[in-house]
C-alpha cells in the first residue's frame, strides 16, 4: 500500500528547514526518543517503510530492494524491543543504494562500523542481541506506527540532531511558506544578536 509520494521539488525546499522549525508550528508528526547515532546530521527524504517483528528481520532485505536513492527507510518493530535489526552489512547495502538515512524504532549493533560508515541513523540505542533472517513476518511499504506516530510510505521525513518530523505531502506543501518565513526571521534575528554579542565581547 502506498500513498502519494512527496515530489522532488518539495524535498529540495525542505533541505533548508530544521526539525525544530517545524516544531514551532506543528506537534503532529513528531517522532520522539530516537536520537541520531552520530551528531551533526540533517536528512530530508521520502519514506520507505518496513514493519518487522523482531527477532525476525528478514523483510529488511526486501525493504532495501524496494527503496530508491534519497529515500529514508523507516523501520517499525512490533516484536522484541531490545533486539537490534540493523548493523554494518545493512548499512553498507543502504550506502550502496543511496539512502538518505534510516530511522529505526529499536537499537542497532556494530556501532563502531556504523559511526565510520557515516550513514545518518536514528535509533533507540545499542544491542548485541540481533534479529535473524527468518522471513516469516514483516511487510514493506505499508503504513506503520513509530512512537505513536503514523507513518505512510511516500511521506516526507525531516531529521536532525533535534529530532524527527514526518509530514504528508499535503502538510508539507501547506506549511512550506510559513516554515521558510520562520527560518528567514530566525536567521535575521541570529545576525542581530550575534552582532550585539560581538560588540559586548569586544568592548
Amino acid at each position: 500500500m502506498t500513498t502519494e509520494s512527496v515530489p522532488a521539488a518539495l524535498i529540495d525546499a525542505y533541505r533548508g528547514i530544521a526539525a525544530s522549525t517545524i516544531g514551532h508550528v506543528l506537534q503532529e508528526g513528531h517522532i520522539h526518543g530516537l536520537p541520531p547515532l552520530v551528531a551533526d546530521v540533517h536528512i530530508v527524504g521520502r519514506v520507505t517503510s518496513a514493519q518487522i517483528h523482531a527477532p525476525d528481520g528478514g523483510v529488511l532485505r526486501d525493504a532495501l530492494i524496494a527503496s530508491q536513492p534519497g529515500d529514508v527507510l523507516v523501520v517499525a518493530n512490533s516484536g522484541e524491543a531490545n533486539c537490534a535489526c540493523w548493523g554494518e552489512l545493512r548499512t553498507l547495502a543502504a550506502r550502496i543504494k543511496g539512502l538518505a538515512g534510516v530511522v529505526i524504532d529499536g537499537p542497532v549493533t556494530d556501532v563502531r562500523a556504523l559511526r565510520t560508515l557515516g550513514l545518518p541513523i536514528f535509533c533507540s540505542g545499542v544491542s548485541a542481541y540481533t534479529t535473524r533472517s527468518i522471513g516469516e513476518q514483516g511487510a514493506v511499504n505499508v503504513p506503520v506506527t513509530v512512537r505513536g506516530v503514523r507513518v505512510q510510505p511516500g511521506d516526507l521525513l525531516v531529521g536532525d540532531d533535534d529530532g524527527i518530523y514526518v509530514l504528508s505531502t499535503e502538510q508539507a506543501g501547506e506549511l512550506l511558506e510559513r516554515l521558510q518565513n520562520k527560518e528567514a526571521a530566525d536567521a535575521a534575528r541570529r545576525v542581530e544578536l550575534q552582532a550585539r554579542l560581538d560588540q559586548l565581547v569586544g568592548s
